[in-house]
């Protein structure tokens, strides 16, 4: 088992196809509107008039594959009032069903929006980094679904030494609000934080259901 399990995404050879959003609902068997893991597309740009009266287009786009980031310093487990958020000795972020009685406060809290009402279950649900599959030496579902293994994972602090894990880029928050155990590479076109130079352009498939 990791030591603390950590997800890594490269935005470079990331597509935005969704394999991984659709392996995860599979799976765990989510309901319509319940994604534990959502393919966020940011993009923007627009077509620019040069003095000698052509154009040319400055237009861009890329994917951020999002799920629980089993955050170090986790908001939802501090937001829960009767303990139902919790974090074992992994890192793992899990909701306890027998004492969530769904009040979302979790779900406010979160800045990546990963804890998801089950309006089936009337709790609160979120990825649990497919403990079962690590216990047996196996890869979380989304991971191991992924075409262009553009989604990975490992030790936080193996990947934090290979990656950069302080650069915060559009529409990620800052990461000293919760200390994700989440790395990145910088996509080509990526935009600073709180840009107004692009947007959300799926916000239909990522908001909390």
């Amino acid at each position: 088992m990791l030591k603390r399990p950590s997800f890594f995404l490269d935005t470079q050879i990331c597509t935005g196809c969704k394999t991984c959003m659709i392996a995860c609902k599979d799976k765990n068997n989510l309901p319509l509107g319940v994604r534990w893991r959502r393919v966020v597309e940011f993009a923007g740009g627009q077509w620019i008039r040069l003095p000698d009266g052509t154009f040319q287009q400055n237009v861009f786009a890329y994917y951020l594959s999002m799920s629980c980031n089993h955050c170090q310093d986790p908001i939802c487990v501090q937001s829960c009032p009767t303990t139902a958020m919790n974090q074992d000795e992994q890192g793992i972020v899990n909701v306890d069903p027998q004492k969530c009685v769904g009040c979302r406060y979790c779900e406010w809290a979160c800045p990546y929006s990963a804890p998801q009402f089950n309006p089936v279950l009337g709790q609160m649900t979120k990825c649990d980094f497919c403990r079962d599959d690590l216990a047996i030496g196996g890869a979380p579902a989304c991971v191991a679904a992924c075409p262009t293994r553009a989604l990975q994972f490992g030790d936080y602090d193996e990947l934090a030494t290979l990656y950069d894990s302080k650069t915060v880029f559009a529409p990620l928050p800052a990461r000293d609000l919760t200390q994700p155990c989440f790395l990145l590479c910088i996509p080509k076109d990526a935009k600073p934080e709180l840009t107004v130079d692009g947007g959300i352009a799926n916000p239909e498939e990522v908001r909390n259901a």
